[in-house]
């Protein structure tokens, strides 16, 4: 089992920003991958971004240019690191882990959620 620790949701004004920490733990050599997906209120969950241990980074195309993953090997952490916050970037965040396939996480592990709240 692997376990996602998440940080770093709050509430900020359209243009700021905002980084998002996940810490795995537990049997991490069972994935390769780790990203972050977001879920709006009455939308589908989207994938935002996610790296592969080997450093290979994807990013949905709303956020590219403004968003950076990024990963400290060391510490099992991923980061998020969200600049010039939008109003539509508003939604829960979640942290997952798993195996690299197609661009995207076969999620096996799904962290709590953090909420991000960008006010116009």
């Amino acid at each position: 089992q692997v376990q996602l620790v998440e940080s770093g949701g709050g509430l900020v004004q359209a243009g700021g920003s905002l980084r998002l920490s996940c810490a795995a733990s537990g049997t991490i050599f069972s994935i390769n991958a780790m990203g972050w997906y977001r879920q709006a209120p009455g939308k589908q969950r989207e994938l935002v971004a996610r790296i592969t241990y080997s450093g290979f980074t994807n990013y949905a195309d709303s956020v590219k240019g403004r968003f950076r993953i990024s990963r400290d090997s060391a510490k099992n952490t991923v980061y998020l690191q969200m600049n010039s916050l939008k109003f539509e970037d508003t939604a829960v965040y979640y942290c997952a882990a798993g195996q690299a396939y197609a661009g995207d996480i076969n999620v096996g592990y799904w962290g709590q959620g953090t909420q991000v709240t960008v006010s116009s």
